[in-house]
This record gives C-alpha cells, sequence and structure tokens, in this order.
C-alpha cells in the first residue's frame, strides 16, 4: 500500500473524530471522539515512520497511545464525578456547576 492511502484514511478518522467532539453533548461520546483522534495521528506517526525506514514513528505511537490512556482514565473519572453530582453526563448541563 502506498504512503498516500494511509494518510486518507488517517484523515478520515480525524474528520469523524472532530465532527463527534464538536456535535456531541453526550461527555463519554466526546471521549470516544478524542481516541479516534488520536488514533488517526497514530496512524500518521506509523506510516510516515514506515515511509522513512525508522522506527521513531512508531516510538512517538507509544508515546501517544500512553498519553490516551491516562486520558481516559482522568476523563472517565471527571464524568462519573459529573454524573454523581447531576444524574446526567450532558455536556450542557456540566456548565451549570461553575460557581
Amino acid at each position: 500500500m502506498w504512503l498516500n492511502q494511509y494518510l486518507v484514511l488517517a484523515a478520515i478518522l480525524f474528520s469523524i473524530g472532530v465532527y463527534g467532539v464538536l456535535a456531541r453533548r453526550n461527555a463519554v461520546l466526546v471521549l470516544m471522539s478524542i481516541e479516534i483522534i488520536l488514533n488517526s495521528v497514530n496512524i500518521n506517526l506509523v506510516a510516515f515512520g514506515a515511509f522513512n525506514d525508522t522506527v521513531t514513528g512508531e516510538v512517538f505511537a507509544l508515546f501517544v497511545i500512553a498519553i490516551a490512556a491516562a486520558e481516559v482514565g482522568i476523563g472517565l473519572a471527571i464524568v462519573l464525578l459529573i454524573y454523581r453530582n447531576r444524574r446526567s453526563i450532558d455536556l450542557n448541563e456540566a456548565d451549570l456547576m461553575r460557581g
């Protein structure tokens, strides 16, 4: 496969992820959309690393995976706290928590 096929796949995934972040009101779906965006970045990193015959892309992809895991842990903890306080994970209601 050629490099541009991987780049098109990553661009499609990135677009789906951005749409999910901007259009969704459910906090869990927003977190999933952010994960889709990070996976599209990983596809780009690995594709460019394979194109240049280096392992740098794979190393950076591992760092992005580690950051994504930390983001999921913190994000889900925040979503659970919002659900405990409001009984909803709708992001429109989360801005009412400002004091």
